[in-house]
């Protein structure tokens, strides 16, 4: 597989958690941690399922302790984290926060061995952070000190989410099927906290069933399979700045659902976003041209 191709395989990871927000809001009122729960033993599942036509996949599941600690806690502590901020905090502010992950993974791209900044790396990147800020700053974001704790959690969870990310490529020798296991374990995670912090609430309506099965399947689910695709072979770099992607077009589904309303500040953030994602991804659309 060729570095662009893994790269258009990363990519399509945006896609599908720019549909997290909108499947979401479908799911109803199900409680945060046993919606995780639900919805990554769904993603295990299918990819097991998949195993029963593919037996060496489960050959997969034998990695070493370092490798199932990155996978676990970069899922696992991943949404916790995030979960806890949306607790603590307002969701526009939480949001604003989180969304530092992209331009930290490619600042921590840098660290990798044969990588290297470039300054259009850098300024795609920077700019996808300004749309970003822009598209929150829009929506009323603003910050108080009773929403400390949760704000921290959000920042921490930016931090995470990139850490894992990038150490992915240094476990370049862990083959994606393992991601199955790291979903699994993170489901059973989910449940013991769902269990001792949550009341089970189940959904009410087919619709809902069919919004959590929606979310397993993709944001939940094959997102985090191609993405560890993207992110040990593909263009790092690149994938981190059209990460910023991942709000506009979540907003787009929300505006086009019904959810939200269409204003001049999402059209110049998407104008950003994209401008700042063409100019990272510059070398990568040049040898395509050549």
């Amino acid at each position: 597989m060729t570095p662009r191709a893994a790269t258009l395989i990363g990519l399509t990871a945006i896609l599908m958690w720019s549909l997290l927000s909108v499947l979401t809001v479908a799911t109803g009122k199900i409680p945060a941690f046993q919606l995780a729960a639900m919805t990554f033993a769904i993603g295990a599942l299918v990819a097991f399922a998949s195993f029963l036509f593919r037996p060496a996949a489960f050959n997969a599941l034998r990695q070493p302790v370092v490798a199932w600690v990155v996978g676990v806690g970069g899922l696992f502590g991943y949404h916790a984290l995030y979960f806890l901020a949306l607790r603590f905090a307002p969701p526009a502010e939480a949001g604003l926060l989180n969304y530092l992950w992209p331009l930290l993974i490619v600042l921590f791209s840098s660290l990798l061995p044969g990588e290297r900044l470039a300054p259009h790396h850098i300024i795609g990147a920077l700019l996808g952070l300004a749309g970003t800020v822009l598209l929150f700053a829009g929506n009323g974001a603003s910050f108080a000190p009773g929403q400390i704790p949760g704000l921290a959690a959000a920042f921490v969870a930016a931090f995470v989410w990139a850490a894992y990310s990038v150490m992915s490529r240094k476990l370049k020798a862990v083959p994606t099927d393992a991601v199955a296991g790291f979903c699994l374990a993170t489901a059973l995670l989910a449940a013991l906290v769902h269990g001792m912090v949550e009341t089970t609430v189940w959904p009410e309506t087919i619709g809902q069933w069919l919004a959590i099965i929606a979310l397993g399947v993709g944001p939940v689910g094959a997102a985090f399979f191609v993405w560890d695709i993207g992110m040990k072979r593909g263009d790092i770099r690149v994938l981190g700045a059209a990460s910023y992607a991942t709000p506009l077009l979540s907003t787009a589904f929300l505006i086009l659902a019904g959810f939200a309303q269409a204003t001049a500040t999402i059209a110049i953030a998407a104008i950003l976003i994209a401008g700042g994602g063409l100019i990272a991804a510059k070398d990568m659309v040049l040898r395509k041209s050549l």
